[in-house]
């Protein structure tokens, strides 16, 4: 395993650069016409451009682009996208490079992503690469975060259409449809010497700093081999509704030493009645389960000035 430094040497001295776009991401298509000549002038060697049109297509063009063995593989998608491309190259001597084109984009915000497309052009041309936390739950991997409740209605049933006309907005509209039929659940969480137990609609466990494109506390880091633990609201509804708009406008001024949180490295998850996990995005697993950190796990690359602990 090379070092960071020469790993982002190697890239800045024409390594090898594989590009894999999401062509359904909210703007995959139009981002494929003129990526790779967009990172050519940033100095990045693309060897190759791999274009994924089926979202079932993606594990396999990413082993693809793996056996190429290249300093850089480039994803162009949403955070579906990104986790699967962060997962294949967890412990790997190549770094992830990201060009957001999602709905929400938490993972490329947490690395340090300023929401402007050019930005992330930039950052691969002169950016650094940078090793940061992956999460464990179970046997999945993730990148942003693991969530039970209203959220896991929420990820089945969000339209593509909706997404792609309405952005981040979809996710809370998808939520409110679905609220008046779910029922609230009692959850354990212990962690060490720590045990809480409550009723909730909504629980997140997040590795990243970001949820919903905004910010989760302002201390929150990718990179700080913590999981931040939360839930919104309790049994009521109401409750729920209201923790979430607050914590929606206050995040970014919150801390993590801050209630609702709980800050640990690795806990343990009990529901009553055992609930499925939303995994990034995903439906996979359920509980009980055990979460914990996998300190820099993944090589990815950031902005100079993002701090890389």
């Amino acid at each position: 395993m090379r070092s960071k430094a020469d790993l982002t040497a190697a890239i800045r001295n024409g390594g090898p650069a594989v590009l894999v776009i999401n062509a359904r991401a909210r703007t995959g298509a139009a981002l494929l016409q003129h990526a790779p000549r967009r990172l050519t002038e940033q100095g990045i060697a693309v060897a190759r451009v791999i274009d994924v049109r089926r979202p079932d297509r993606l594990p396999r063009a990413l082993d693809e682009a793996v056996a190429e063995k290249p300093d850089l593989l480039i994803a162009a998608g949403g955070d579906g996208t990104l986790s699967t491309a962060g997962k294949r190259l967890a412990d790997l001597d190549m770094a992830l490079g990201v060009l957001p084109v999602g709905t929400t984009n938490n993972f490329a915000r947490s690395i340090g992503w300023s929401g402007d497309l050019d930005g992330a052009f930039a950052t691969l041309g002169s950016g650094k690469v940078a090793d940061v936390d992956l999460g464990q739950a179970g046997p999945d991997t993730f990148t942003n975060m693991v969530s039970l409740g209203v959220s896991v209605q929420v990820a089945g049933r969000v339209p593509h259409r909706l997404k792609r006309h309405l952005g981040r907005s979809a996710y809370p509209l998808t939520a409110l449809a679905a609220l008046p039929g779910h029922r609230p659940f009692r959850a354990r969480i212990t962690a060490g010497d720590t045990e809480l137990e409550f009723e909730t609609h909504q629980l997140n466990i997040a590795n990243g700093a970001f949820h919903g494109g905004r910010r989760i506390a302002r201390d929150a880091d990718i990179d700080d081999r913590l999981l931040l633990a939360y839930r919104f609201g309790t049994a009521s509804r109401l409750h729920l509704i209201g923790s979430a708009v607050r914590h929606a406008l206050t995040g970014a001024y919150l801390s993590m030493d801050d209630e609702p949180f709980l800050t640990t490295g690795d806990l343990h998850l009990e529901t009553d009645p055992p609930l499925p996990l939303d995994v990034d995005g995903e439906i996979r697993g359920s509980t009980p389960v055990r979460i914990h950190i996998r300190p820099n796990a993944l090589r990815v690359m950031v902005p100079q000035d993002f701090t890389d602990r």
